[in-house]
């Protein structure tokens, strides 16, 4: 697959006014500018081609039924290796309003790359950085009218009346909160109705994916479940260990979402959830939605060649496992170079233990690169491979929907 030269304007589809990340502001004098990729953060890296009759299933699908990402990002990677750092430590970083109208999307679970502000600190996943971080982006996104933040599952609805992106505002892991079960309910009231127990690292509530030996969830991470479950905030186990993921499932009373994953069995490696947990978390009527970040669902059928079609592969196998009932999408992209931004933070969080090894690393994923051509393409793949508008309706979005409608409140 070759990158295809497109007319960005003619491919934007929702609400798109010009607004670019604080411009309200005066760059150099208010905040340090830095280098950023500009149209080519846009490219389509891998075409799919639609029969007329096709190309209408697509935008009869798109114009028709919600589309929900469980986990897609704004975010811009400024285009030098070298400044990724330093950027990463200011409030100002690029948020691309343009790049998510060109998406298709209509809800997004946004967690804005807190895992990687390290505003007060070197490690990040501190509550000084998220909460610092929470509030510049609300303040840019007030400033604007493509996406809002969405608070309930009525707000979620008013996302394709509008034309415009409901933002579900989400975290990657509860390690902020420490042992202050209270904070569960400070974040809420500052917006976030998802997120994670753990990272890949293990906390106060459970073990991450890379540990060694997996406790399960603890004491303090059945009280932070239980006020979660209160609160009306949907519970992510995407980068929990096995045993902590299995103990979530049960002590819940709602159902669990894995928002970005695959399946071991189609590449055997951490990142990856096993037949058991995506079992227990579907009977629990949980959803699970598919990665595509570069180098995490490969297959080992071609594990030196991440593409469309090795994430896809997850797809499949998930339905087949699970029912397609339980399935959704949930492809983990932004703007600019993934795998230069895994590069930087890989010490931090942990990447590429979580990766698993023997593989040759892929610079993007072909077919999924970013934001602007994930959704769509993974919409025209199932197309193309003849699922029927039902199945791709409920995979895209009403699967989401319909748990969504009853966790938030």
């Amino acid at each position: 697959m070759t990158p295809q030269k497109s007319d960005v304007k003619s491919r934007i589809v929702k609400n798109f006014d010009g607004y670019q990340s604080f411009k309200y502001l005066i760059p150099g004098k208010h905040y340090k500018s830095y280098q950023l990729p500009q149209s080519e953060k846009y490219r389509q890296t891998g075409e799919i081609k639609l029969r007329e009759d096709q190309k209408r299933l697509f935008e009869t699908i798109l114009k028709s039924y919600p589309v929900v990402s469980l986990r897609d990002h704004g975010f811009v990677v400024p285009k030098n290796q070298e400044d990724i750092i330093p950027y990463c430590r200011q409030l100002h970083t690029a948020y691309d309003y343009k790049g998510l109208a060109l998406s298709g999307v209509d809800i997004l679970f946004e967690n804005f790359m807190d895992g990687i502000s390290i505003l007060t600190s070197s490690n990040g996943l501190k509550w000084d950085d998220v909460i610092l971080t929470l509030g510049i982006r609300y303040c840019d996104i007030a400033k604007q009218n493509t996406v809002y933040v969405a608070k309930d599952y009525q707000d979620l609805l008013v996302a394709k009346k509008t034309n415009r992106i409901a933002i579900l505002p989400s975290l990657e892991a509860a390690s902020i909160i420490e042992n202050e079960v209270n904070r569960v309910d400070v974040l809420y009231g500052f917006g976030i109705r998802c997120m994670g127990i753990t990272y890949n690292e293990a906390n106060t509530l459970g073990s991450g994916l890379i540990e060694k030996s997996d406790s399960g969830l603890t004491r303090f991470g059945h009280k932070v479940v239980e006020r979660m479950n209160r609160l009306g905030m949907v519970i992510d186990i995407s980068h929990c260990g096995d045993q902590t993921s299995l103990d979530v499932i049960e002590a819940s009373d709602a159902p669990v979402f894995i928002t970005h994953a695959g399946a071991r069995a189609v590449w055997n490696s951490p990142r990856m959830k096993s037949d058991e947990v995506l079992k227990a978390c579907a009977d629990k009527g949980g959803i699970i939605g598919v990665c595509a970040a570069p180098n995490t669902t490969l297959s080992s059928k071609n594990p030196n060649d991440h593409t469309i079609e090795a994430v896809m592969e997850h797809l499949e196998y998930l339905i087949e496992l699970v029912g397609v009932d339980h399935v959704g999408l949930g492809p983990d992209t932004f703007f600019g170079d993934h795998v230069g931004l895994q590069h930087a933070f890989d010490d931090m969080l942990s990447l590429s233990e979580s990766h698993g090894e023997n593989y040759e690393e892929s610079t993007y994923v072909k077919g999924l690169e970013n934001p602007s051509e994930a959704m769509k393409n993974m919409i025209k793949w199932m197309i193309t491979h003849d699922y029927n508008i039902q199945d791709i309706r409920k995979i895209i979005g009403s699967n989401a929907m319909r748990v969504l409608e009853l966790i938030l409140q």
